[in-house]
C-alpha cells in the first residue's frame, strides 16, 4: 500500500534552534500515528511543517504523491481546545460548513449537496443538536467534537490533531479520542495526532513517533516507550513502567532537556 504522506531526510530549524534533523517518516492510508515529546521539541511544527507553514532547512515532504508546499483541502486539523476562541460568536453549523469552503475567498451561500454533507458531519460527530448555537456556548468537549466534524467534512486523506486532548477532562479526553478514531476509520483517513500522554489513544495507535532533543525514534509503542529507547533520546535516565495497561515514564531534569516527569 503506497504512503499517503511521506518525509524524507527532513531537518526543521526553528530561531537557530534544531527541532530534529534527518527525520524519515511514511504514513500508509488508515495509519494512526501518535507524536509524542516533551514542550519545545517540535511536535506542533512538525504539523505546520506538513501544512506548508514553515519551511525545511533540509529534506522534502510529500502529500498525496506530490510536494507539500502550501497546504492541501484534502487535510484535516484538530486544534487544542482553548478557553477562549475567535470563533466563540459563529454558529456551529458556519463553522462546520468552514471545513467545506473556507479556505475559498467571499461570501458563499451553502448549494443543498453542502447542507447535506455539513448535517451529516454535525449528525455523525453527536453535534447535530447545537448546529444554531454559538459556537462558545459549548462546552469544551462539545467544541472539540464540532472541530472533528469540521476537519473530516471535506473528507480527507490526513488528519492533523494538535494535542486535542489539552485541557479536557479525562471522560472528554475518551469521547474525544474515541471520536476522532471512528471518524478516522469512517473516511479511511491517516492520523498523526500529537499528544503529551499516550495513554488516552494508546489502543488505537498504530506507530509512535516520539521526538526528544532534536532526534526521534519511531516504531510501534512497545518498541518506543522502553528505558532504554528513551534514555537514548534524553541522554539522562529514564525509566519506563507499565501499569494496568497504562504507560508512565519517569524521567530525571537534565539541565535543557528533560522528559515529562510522569504521565499516569
Amino acid at each position: 500500500m503506497k504512503e499517503i504522506l511521506k518525509i524524507k531526510g527532513a531537518t526543521l530549524e526553528l530561531d537557530g534552534r534544531t527541532l530534529w534533523s534527518d527525520l524519515d517518516l511514511e504514513v500508509k492510508p488508515g495509519e494512526f500515528i501518535a507524536v509524542i515529546g516533551s514542550n519545545g521539541s517540535g511536535k506542533t511544527s512538525l504539523l505546520r511543517t506538513i501544512l506548508g507553514q514553515l519551511r525545511l532547512k533540509t529534506g522534502k515532504v510529500y502529500f498525496a504523491y506530490e510536494e507539500a508546499d502550501h497546504g492541501s483541502p484534502r487535510i484535516g486539523y484538530i486544534p487544542q481546545q482553548r478557553n477562549t476562541d475567535e470563533a466563540g460568536v459563529v454558529l456551529v453549523k458556519d463553522l462546520v460548513r468552514f471545513g467545506l469552503n473556507g479556505h475559498r475567498a467571499g461570501v458563499f451561500v451553502p448549494k443543498a449537496s453542502e447542507r447535506k454533507k455539513i448535517e451529516a458531519a454535525l449528525a455523525a460527530t453527536g453535534v447535530a443538536d447545537y448546529a444554531n448555537q454559538p459556537f462558545g456556548a459549548l462546552s469544551g468537549g462539545e467544541q472539540q467534537r464540532v472541530r472533528v466534524a469540521q476537519a473530516v467534512i471535506g473528507d480527507p486523506l490526513l488528519l492533523l490533531c494538535d494535542e486535542p486532548l489539552s485541557a479536557l477532562d479525562l471522560q472528554q479526553q475518551k469521547a474525544v479520542s474515541e471520536l476522532i478514531y471512528q471518524q478516522a476509520k469512517a473516511h479511511r483517513c491517516a492520523v498523526l495526532f500529537v499528544t503529551h500522554d499516550v495513554n488516552p489513544v494508546l489502543d488505537m495507535v498504530d506507530r509512535v513517533l516520539y521526538l526528544a532533543n532534536g532526534k526521534f525514534k519511531i516504531g510501534s509503542p512497545d518498541e518506543v516507550f522502553r528505558s532504554e529507547v528513551l534514555s537514548e533520546l534524553y541522554e539522562t535516565q529514564v525509566d519506563v513502567v507499565r501499569n494496568q495497561g497504562r504507560i508512565v515514564v519517569v524521567g530525571t531534569h537534565n539541565h535543557d532537556h528533560h522528559p515529562d516527569e510522569v504521565w499516569s
